[in-house]
């Protein structure tokens, strides 16, 4: 995606250690027009799969799945971080953060994934995948279908995309692809 690629070179800042913060138009100050075209390329790539709900975790995910859900018009689940006090019935699964480099428990209602739920997934960033294989075990614990994968940035220098391209029967969809990061250098995969 053209539109995403050259706002990562303007304004996104390459650090060292395969970092790239994006925080002043994804994941913290957020550009709304951005988020709408990043939902509408979604939309191309998906909308022929039978999905009737979207799911993500919070927080990144959130903006460009509820842009998303607005255009298709369906429900959006967040899952959560931390359990909340309130959350009785829930499915529980552990991931480590590579950002943070803690491991913590994410979790959703049972009231807001069954059996009949064919889903999608929308996140910010893809890297080792940690995150997308706990969304799937969630899943799976509540009997839906995973029926695909979207991110807005994958870092194909690591593990995660061939991880998850290697599970049957699951599209996975990046909006950009990115080959290397230096510090102040980001070089794109040539085939996204």
């Amino acid at each position: 995606m053209k539109l995403l690629k050259d706002r990562i070179l303007h304004d996104g800042k390459s650090l060292a250690g395969g970092i790239l913060k994006v925080d002043n138009f994804i994941n913290h100050q957020m550009d709304p027009v951005l988020m709408k075209s990043i939902a509408v390329e979604f939309v191309r790539r998906f909308a022929d799969l039978p999905i009737n709900k979207i799911i993500t975790i919070e927080a990144s995910g959130i903006a460009p799945a509820i842009m998303l859900g607005y255009l298709l018009e369906l429900p959006v689940v967040f899952v959560k971080k931390a359990k909340p006090k309130t959350m009785g019935d829930m499915y529980v699964s552990e991931v480590h953060s590579f950002t943070k480099n803690r491991t913590y428990d994410i979790c959703v209602s049972k009231e807001f994934l069954s059996p009949d739920d064919n889903i999608l997934f929308i996140d910010d960033f893809l890297a080792n995948g940690n995150a997308a294989f706990g969304i799937l075990d969630l899943v799976r614990q509540s009997g839906a279908s995973l029926m695909g994968m979207g991110f807005i940035i994958e870092k194909s220098f690591q593990e995660g995309g061939k991880r998850l391209r290697a599970l049957p029967a699951m599209r996975i969809e990046s909006l950009a692809r990115i080959k290397s990061l230096e510090v102040d250098k980001v070089s794109f995969e040539d085939n996204v």
